[in-house]
Order: C-alpha cells, then sequence, then structure tokens
C-alpha cells in the first residue's frame, strides 16, 4: 500500500515538474545561447510589421522639425535686413509648417530605405547578439547594454539605424541636421505591470538550471518503477505528461492575450507586438507540442502491449500477417537461415533491446521536436516488423532452421 502511493506520488510530482521543465529548458537554450537567440530574432528584421514599426521609431527619433521654424525665421530676418517687405518675410515665416512636412517625409523616406534594405538586418542581427548578455540581465533583474529594462518595459536599443539615417540626410544636404545630438532610440519588446512579477520568476528559472528536467524523468521513471503494474503506471505518468503540456499550451495562449493586450499601441503595433511574441517563444511551443505527442504516442504504446481486446487483437493480427509473409516466402525459396530460428528464440530480448535504442536515442538527440519523435517511432514500428517476421521464419520451421 505504501510502496503505491510513494509511486503514485512520485508519478504525480512528474507530471506537475513537467510545464516548469519545459520553460527552463527554453530559458536555457533560447535566452542563456546567444547562437540560438540570435536566429531565433534575425527573421523579424524581415518582417513587415517589424519594420513599419523600425520605421516610425527611427522617423521619430530624427526628429528635426523643431529647427524648420528656426530656418525661415533666420531667412526671413536676412531678407528684411535687406529690404524685403514685412509682409512677404511672414510669409516665408509661414512656411515653417511645409518645410516640417517635407524634412518628416525625407526623413521617413531614408528610413524606410535603410529598414527595407540589406543594412537592416545586419543593424538588427548585430545589436541583438552584440546585447544577448543583457538580454539575460532583462530577465534576471540586472539590465543594461543595448537591451535592458525601463520602468514596465524591456527595450532594445535602435540607435545604430537611426544613426545610418542621419548620415544619410547629412549626404543629402538637408539643413540642421548636423545639429541633432546623438540619439540613443529604444525599441519596446515588452511592456507590462508585472514585469517584476515576470523577472523573479526567470531568475527561478535560470537557477532551476539544466538539472529540472533530468529530476522530472527521474521521479517520473522511479514512479513507474516502484509501481505493481508497471505498464498501466507507464501510461498514466505518459499521459499525465501530455496533460500538463497540454495546460502549459493553453498557459501560453493566455500569455499571448496578456502580452499584446498590454502593449501600448503607441509604442508596438498590434501586430508587431504579435509576431514579436510568437517568434520569440516558437522554440517553447515546439518543446510543448513535442512532449504532448511523445506522451500520447508511449502512453498508445504501454496500452497496445496490455492484455485488452483490442491490443491483444493487433497483437494477434499482426502475428497473423508475419506468419503469412514468412509461409509466402518459404513457398518461393526464401530462407532466413539461422538468424530466422535465433530471433525466434531470443525475440523478447531483442523487442526489450529495440524498445531501449529510441528512447536512449531520444534522450541524446539535441532538442528533439514532433517529426524526431514520429520518425522514432517509424524507426521501431520497422524494427519491430523485422523481428517478427524473422520470429514467424523461424517458427514457420523454414528451410534451414536448426541448420
Amino acid at each position: 500500500m505504501a510502496r503505491s502511493a510513494v509511486s503514485a506520488l512520485l508519478i504525480l510530482l512528474g507530471c506537475l515538474l513537467v510545464p516548469v521543465s519545459v520553460l527552463t529548458v527554453w530559458v536555457h537554450d533560447i535566452v542563456l545561447d546567444t547562437d540560438r537567440y540570435v536566429a531565433t530574432v534575425a527573421p523579424l528584421a524581415k518582417d513587415p510589421a517589424i519594420q513599419n514599426t523600425a520605421v516610425e521609431q527611427v522617423s521619430q527619433a530624427v526628429d528635426i522639425r523643431h529647427n524648420s521654424r528656426e530656418v525661415t525665421a533666420d531667412i526671413a530676418s536676412w531678407l528684411r535686413a535687406h529690404g524685403l517687405p514685412e509682409r512677404a518675410a511672414e510669409t516665408i515665416e509661414g512656411l515653417a509648417p511645409q518645410l516640417d512636412s517635407a524634412l518628416d517625409q525625407a526623413v521617413r523616406k531614408v528610413a524606410a530605405h535603410i529598414v527595407r534594405s540589406e543594412q537592416f538586418p545586419a543593424v538588427w542581427t548585430g545589436a541583438n547578439r552584440a546585447a544577448h548578455t543583457a538580454v539575460v540581465g532583462a530577465l534576471t533583474g540586472k539590465g543594461g547594454g543595448p537591451v535592458g529594462v525601463e520602468g514596465h518595459a524591456v527595450t532594445l536599443n535602435v540607435g545604430a539605424a537611426v544613426e545610418r539615417v542621419r548620415q544619410q540626410l547629412v549626404d543629402a544636404g538637408l539643413p540642421a541636421v548636423t545639429g541633432i545630438p546623438d540619439i540613443h532610440q529604444r525599441l519596446v519588446l515588452f511592456h507590462s505591470g508585472r514585469l517584476d512579477t515576470i523577472r523573479r520568476s526567470a531568475r527561478l528559472l535560470d537557477l532551476a538550471g539544466n538539472w529540472l528536467p533530468a529530476l522530472t524523468v527521474t521521479l517520473g521513471g522511479t514512479g513507474v518503477l516502484l509501481a505493481h503494474r508497471r505498464r498501466r503506471a507507464l501510461a498514466r505518468a505518459a499521459l499525465g505528461a501530455a496533460l500538463a503540456s497540454l495546460a502549459l499550451a493553453a498557459a501560453l495562449v493566455v500569455g499571448r492575450r496578456y502580452y499584446l493586450d498590454h502593449v501600448p499601441t503607441g509604442v508596438l503595433s498590434r501586430e508587431a507586438a504579435s509576431v514579436l511574441f510568437d517568434t520569440v517563444v516558437r522554440f517553447l511551443r515546439v518543446t510543448v507540442l513535442t512532449v504532448l505527442v511523445l506522451g500520447v504516442v508511449v502512453a498508445l504504446g504501454a496500452y497496445l502491449v496490455g492484455p485488452g481486446r483490442l491490443p491483444s487483437t493487433v497483437r494477434g493480427r499482426a502475428e497473423i500477417l508475419a506468419d503469412s509473409a514468412a509461409r509466402w516466402g518459404v513457398a518461393h525459396g526464401m530462407s532466413t537461415g539461422r538468424a530466422g530460428t535465433w530471433t525466434a528464440d531470443h525475440r523478447r530480448g531483442l523487442t526489450t533491446g529495440v524498445l531501449l535504442v529510441p528512447v536512449a536515442v531520444f534522450a541524446l538527440w539535441n532538442h528533439p521536436t514532433v517529426l524526431t519523435v514520429l520518425f522514432l517511432v517509424l524507426i521501431l514500428l520497422a524494427a519491430l516488423a523485422v523481428i517478427a517476421l524473422l520470429a514467424a521464419t523461424g517458427r514457420s520451421g523454414a528451410p534451414g532452421r536448426g541448420g
């Protein structure tokens, strides 16, 4: 009784830790890995929604419209000094709004050209790579550098793009551009009144490190080994892990809505915020789906090897099919020799070994996906089919059996 209770408790703890383990893997493999982080956010530089936001941010940063009144006033004063009538001078001073519009159009044109050219992806990628340490700091409360924490927002410095726009305006000879001070325009990546809570959670995940996934598997595996009915315990543990992953997937949907609802439209459009969120959590979603599919596959496999009517029928039909194929091969002069006899005598051990191989491969696979799971399942089914066919040949008394 106590053994069963301990087994159930360990399996429950393992299932509950599955979402936290997945989050930990995401934090370590995306946030703390420079190459993966840069590879994740690099495509954003060519996304239309991000580009439009960048054009708006850069255009606002390179704001030289406040100089237009000074320019027109200086021209009018000079003309007054040379005898221009007052009405004409006032007319020239009134051209400031038109000059503002012209300058604004020029700035936006240059900004759009840079943001939509091959220069901006280089700026974007370079800024994110150089800021990787600061990204980690932003989540752990030690912000600084190109990426930092300002109040309730996590921001990225796009000053390099602003500087390129300003330089092109200088080269074009636009007035008063050289007087613009150095600009450190920041693009808001995330905005939330609960940023402090999010940072504390990220810090805890960071402290968990890579040992939490191993602990989760150990707890669940120990619970299965302690169970009196291990096959049933394995199926329940696998289904529990799948349900926990499904809960995390639902939490991501809620989190996405929360994020979009708390990004001010004045700093980031909803379209840009959507693509930003989806890009950053893409690896997390893939991991959640992988664990979900893996749990279902393992539970289904544990069920099919059980004593139920449907599993027995499936296995019986598979054996009948293998026997038919073996008899057909014998009738056409095909022989597996001693291999068939040996396989029939050692089928149980071979089956166990074949089952352990994909488990080991999956455990050692770097960042497995749903395709990885399906690939290993197909390989496993093919291997089991070969074993069944060889064993059927050995049982059929085909030529070469025993010699």
